[in-house]
């Protein structure tokens, strides 16, 4: 029972292994998606922020402008269908059924014509050039007929299948051009995505921003987490999920965190520049999860992870029994 007590005592008084790092928040950056000036600034650095509330506004009337003209453009695509699909009007209807009609007169005059003339050709009282004159009339008036009667059966028809779907497929191309530019419209309208601080806006009132810069930098309003370099002596005992015991300078309550993270490579030097002796002085970066009872300790605060290896205990020694006979060992037999 003495040895065991000796063994924890033993165990228990090992310094603890640190990995030094500071207190840490999610960074939610923001950047502009035009090249446009800034209009408003509603919030100044260092406010609470919600989500929704606007952190930047940039000009918008060149964006404006496309987005009317892609609005349009979904209108003229919406009129083209539909005019294929309602059919024509019903004065161009009248105008068909009209030449119809007509024609239909001048096949009537010619046919009757023609047969006086084929009547007369059989007396001898007209010319042969006569009689063809008349027939010709007579061929020409029905093809004027026919071509009357398919006029007004293409209007009546309607428009192909192909029409139709090819401008079904124009109206939602440009319905997909104006959903794009109405959603750039709402970008310049920079708003908060995450409650939190605002912690940084980099360009003043007035200032044009490029395309894609950091126009506000928020804080997340939740626990921080604590960002800290392990070194490669104990890169193989810190390993995700596991607990570590937190210490945070100024603060006397230590926090119990777990690692969420642990980065594959080192976070200076690469390890086949060095030595053996140089790569046990390796860092590598990680993460450790805190409670929520940290959630006001300000960001950027120095930070103590402390750890003690785990040590097995020795196995335990059999006693021999006294009347075992004991093993007499044997000279080798020499070569």
């Amino acid at each position: 029972m003495s040895c065991c007590c000796l063994f924890l005592t033993s165990c228990f008084n090992q310094t603890a292994i640190q990995a030094l790092g500071t207190l840490e928040r999610d960074r939610i950056t923001f950047s502009a998606t035009g090249n446009e000036i800034i209009r408003q600034l509603p919030f100044h650095e260092g406010a609470q922020v919600k989500v929704g509330d606007v952190l930047v506004k940039l000009d918008t009337k060149h964006q404006n402008a496309i987005t009317a003209q892609a609005q349009a453009n979904v209108a003229k695509a919406t009129a083209m269908l539909a005019k294929l699909t309602n059919g024509e009007r019903p004065e161009d209807i009248a105008v068909a059924n009209a030449n119809i009609e007509n024609a239909r007169a001048r096949d009537n005059e010619t046919e009757k014509t023609y047969r006086r003339i084929s009547e007369l050709y059989q007396r001898k009282l007209v010319s042969r050039a006569q009689l063809d004159s008349a027939k010709a009339s007579r061929d020409s008036a029905r093809a004027n007929l026919s071509s009357a009667n398919e006029a007004f059966r293409k209007l009546t028809a309607g428009a192909r299948i192909e029409d139709i779907d090819q401008a079904k497929a124009e109206l939602e191309a440009a319905k997909a051009v104006f959903a794009l530019e109405e959603q750039r419209l709402k970008d310049l309208t920079v708003t908060a995505t995450r409650n939190g601080i605002l912690d940084s806006l980099p360009y003043k009132l007035g200032e044009r921003v490029p395309t894609g810069g950091v126009v506000a930098v928020v804080l997340a309003d939740n626990a921080p987490y604590a960002r800290v370099y392990v070194p490669a002596s104990m890169r193989l005992d810190f390993a995700i999920g596991k607990q570590v015991v937190v210490h945070i300078d100024g603060v006397k309550t230590s926090f119990l965190g777990q690692v969420r993270k642990i980065s594959d490579e080192p976070a200076f030097s690469p390890y086949y520049a060095l030595t053996e002796q140089e790569r046990s002085h390796l860092m590598y970066l990680a993460e450790i999860t805190l409670p929520k009872t940290a959630e006001r300790l300000p960001s950027g605060m120095p930070v103590q992870a402390d750890f003690s290896p785990m040590i097995l205990p020795p196995p335990p020694r059999i006693k021999k029994n006294k009347d075992e006979p004991k093993q007499v060992s044997r000279p080798r037999n020499s070569l």
